[in-house]
């Protein structure tokens, strides 16, 4: 390409970028708010509770604020090991005692090859889902954890409910077709976190 078509396409492209910020399209609402948060367990107080580290960085209700709030630092491939990140519905925290997940559970996918890349895809198509309303189930899932860990990670996918079977089972299938895996995910209650109830 020649030095006058390099300077035609800045200028061209100087113009076009001056001509959107011109008009700037109003943001595109969802149709929830949610809220990142983040979580690091690496080098724990003694004798701080559980949660003692969590914090709530941001809410967003806009396709974009979500995208740039993932792009730029909410990636659990650059997260340290023991460290989650969590996007939740907003006004629900990350924890067993918050009523909007006390009588609930989650979903799991353990990340088995490729963890890195694996987990970075599974995070994004699991909050890509949520924001875009994917699931039938919706309004029984409360948010996402992913959990960066020494020698596994994981993706939760936390629900208001424990009982409804149905309810369960859509959210799982439903997920599982999300990550496009053949792997089993299994659903464990909060009540009894060792015992796994569901497989699929």
């Amino acid at each position: 390409m020649a030095t006058e078509d390099v300077n035609e396409a800045l200028a061209a492209a100087e113009v076009t970028a001056i001509e959107s910020t011109e008009k700037q399209q109003p943001p595109h609402k969802l149709e929830r708010k949610w809220s990142f948060w983040f979580d690091n367990q690496s080098k724990p107080k003694q004798g701080a509770a559980w949660g003692a580290s969590l914090r709530k960085a941001c809410t967003f209700d806009t396709v974009e604020d979500f995208w740039g709030l993932h792009e730029t630092i909410f990636v659990p491939s650059r997260l340290t090991p023991n460290a989650d990140i969590h996007m939740f519905k907003a006004g629900v925290e990350p924890k067993w005692e918050d009523p909007e997940c006390a009588n609930g559970g989650k979903w799991t996918y353990v990340v088995t090859n490729n963890r890195k890349q694996a987990l970075d895809k599974a995070w994004l198509e699991t909050l890509m889902a949520l924001v875009g309303e994917q699931f039938d189930e919706a309004d029984e899932i409360c948010g996402v954890v992913a959990s960066v860990r020494p020698k596994q990670d994981k993706l939760s996918l936390w629900t208001r409910t424990k009982s409804n079977e149905a309810v369960l089972m859509g959210i799982g299938k439903k997920w599982k077709e999300i990550l496009d895996v053949t792997d089993k995910i299994s659903f464990t209650n909060h009540d009894d976190a060792r015992r796994s109830r569901f497989s699929v």
